[in-house]
C-alpha cells in the first residue's frame, strides 16, 4: 500500500515502466499539477504491473526491453490484438485472472480520481470499478497510431495528444464531450523559453563552429544507433555530431572507441536533454511520441530513422506530413537526409517552422487543470456526502 498525505485530494496515476513513456508522462503531469496547484492535491504513482498484477503479468517491465528489441514478433502481438472486437475478446478472457488484483490495488488505493497513462489497464481497471463513484480519466501517450486498449467508453474522460487520436475514438465509441485534444505531457524543463545556441554549446563544452546533429535511441539505446553513427562518421559531413546511448553501455563503449573522423561526444544516460535539443540543429532519433513532442517544443528538426512497428507508423506519417522532419529508415538514408539540409538550409528552416507550430508547450498544465476540475468536484461531492 502506498503512503498517502492526510487530508488532501488524492490522485492515483497507474502506469507500468514498460517503456520509459508512461512514467514520464505521469511525472511531467504531476509536476503540472504541483506547480499550478501548490499543496492542494496528493498525487502518487503505482506500477500495476510490478505491484500488484500475478506472474507472468508482474514481469511485463522486464519482458519488454527484450520484446521490444524483436518488432516483428511486437508488430505481430500488436496487430492481432488491435479492433474493437479482438479486444473484447482479449479483455473476457484475462480479466478473470486478474480481477482480484485490481480489487485488492483499488481497495488498498483509496482516492478522489484514478489517472491512467497505460493502455493496459483501463478496460480491466474499470471493470473492477463497477459500481464506485470514483472517476477515471485515461491520458492517451501514443500519439497517432492509437491502440484500441486506449479507449473505452466507461472512462469519465480520454485526454490525447492528436486529431488523429481523437478520431480514433470516436471509432471506439467514445462520445465527442468524452474526449479533449491536448497534446503530450512534457515535463517542464523541456517548456522553458529558448536560449542562444552558442551560449548553450560552449557551456556543453561543444563546438561552437559547426552545425550539431544530436544522435538519441531512447533510454535503452534502441534502433539501429552504432550502425547509424558509424555511417555519419564515414561520411565526413562537415558537422560535429552528439550521441545519447542511454543504458545501453555496450553501444557507449564500442562509440566511444571509434576511431572519429568528425568532432564527436558520446554519452550514456543523460538528464541534461532539453539543454542538449536546445543546443542542437538536427535530431535524429526514433519515433517516439515524447521525444518527437520535446523535439518540437525545441523547435529542432528531426530525422526519424527507426520505429516501432505499428505504435509509431503513425508518428512518422504525422511528422513527414507536417514537414516537420524526414524518414530515413537506413544509415544511408540518414546521412543522405543529413546532407540534403546542409546543403539546403532554407528546407531546414521550414522544418523549423512546422515544428515551432505543432509545439504543445502547456500541454501537461492543461492536462493538471483538467485532473484538477474532475477531483474538485468529486472531492466536493464526498464533503458534502460526509456533513
Amino acid at each position: 500500500m502506498i503512503h498517502l498525505q492526510p487530508d488532501l485530494p488524492r490522485i492515483l496515476f497507474i502506469f507500468s515502466d514498460t517503456g520509459g513513456g508512461h512514467r514520464s508522462a505521469a511525472q511531467a503531469i504531476i509536476e503540472a499539477i504541483q506547480l499550478e496547484f501548490p499543496d492542494r492535491f496528493d498525487c502518487q504513482m503505482v506500477d500495476i504491473f510490478r505491484s500488484y498484477m500475478p506472474t507472468p503479468l508482474k514481469y511485463a517491465p522486464e519482458i519488454y526491453p527484450p520484446l521490444s528489441r524483436m518488432p516483428e514478433l511486437w508488430e505481430l502481438g500488436y496487430r492481432a490484438s488491435d479492433g474493437p472486437r479482438r479486444k473484447r475478446l482479449i479483455d473476457s478472457a484475462t480479466y478473470p485472472y486478474i480481477s482480484r488484483a485490481l480489487k485488492r490495488f483499488i481497495r488498498e488505493n483509496p482516492c478522489e480520481l484514478f489517472v491512467s497513462v497505460h493502455q493496459m489497464v483501463n478496460t480491466p481497471m474499470l471493470k473492477a470499478l463497477a459500481g464506485s463513484a470514483t472517476p477515471f480519466v485515461t491520458v492517451v501517450t501514443d500519439m497517432v497510431s492509437t491502440h484500441a486498449f486506449w479507449y473505452d467508453t466507461r472512462a469519465t474522460k480520454v485526454i490525447v495528444p492528436t486529431q488523429a487520436a481523437y478520431q480514433r475514438g470516436l471509432c471506439m465509441g467514445l462520445r465527442p464531450e468524452q474526449m479533449e485534444v491536448v497534446g503530450m505531457p512534457v515535463a517542464e524543463r523541456f517548456c522553458q523559453p529558448l536560449a542562444e545556441k552558442k551560449e548553450l554549446r560552449r557551456h556543453l563544452n561543444w563546438d561552437t563552429n559547426m552545425p550539431i546533429v544530436l544522435l538519441v535511441g531512447g533510454g535503452e539505446g534502441m534502433g539501429p544507433l552504432a550502425k547509424t553513427a558509424r555511417a555519419i562518421n564515414e561520411a565526413q559531413l562537415p558537422i560535429s555530431l552528439v550521441v545519447v546511448t542511454g543504458r545501453n553501455r555496450q553501444i557507449k563503449a564500442e562509440l566511444e572507441n571509434l576511431s572519429w573522423n568528425i568532432p564527436a561526444y558520446v554519452y550514456g544516460f543523460v538528464t541534461q536533454m532539453p539543454e542538449f535539443m536546445r543546443a542542437a540543429d538536427i535530431l535524429v532519433t526514433k519515433a517516439g511520441p515524447g521525444t518527437i513532442s520535446e523535439a518540437f517544443i525545441a523547435q529542432l528538426p528531426m530525422i526519424l530513422y527507426s520505429k516501432m512497428p505499428g505504435q509509431e507508423d503513425g508518428n512518422v506519417d504525422f511528422v513527414v506530413k507536417e514537414e516537420a522532419g524526414i524518414w530515413a529508415p537506413t544509415p544511408g538514408r540518414v546521412v543522405a537526409a543529413l546532407r540534403y539540409w546542409l546543403e539546403h538550409p532554407d528546407a531546414r528552416e521550414k522544418a523549423v517552422e512546422s515544428c515551432r507550430r505543432l509545439a504543445r508547450p502547456q500541454a501537461s498544465r492543461q492536462i493538471a487543470r483538467i485532473l484538477a476540475a474532475q477531483v474538485n468536484v468529486r472531492y466536493q461531492e464526498k464533503v458534502y456526502a460526509d456533513s
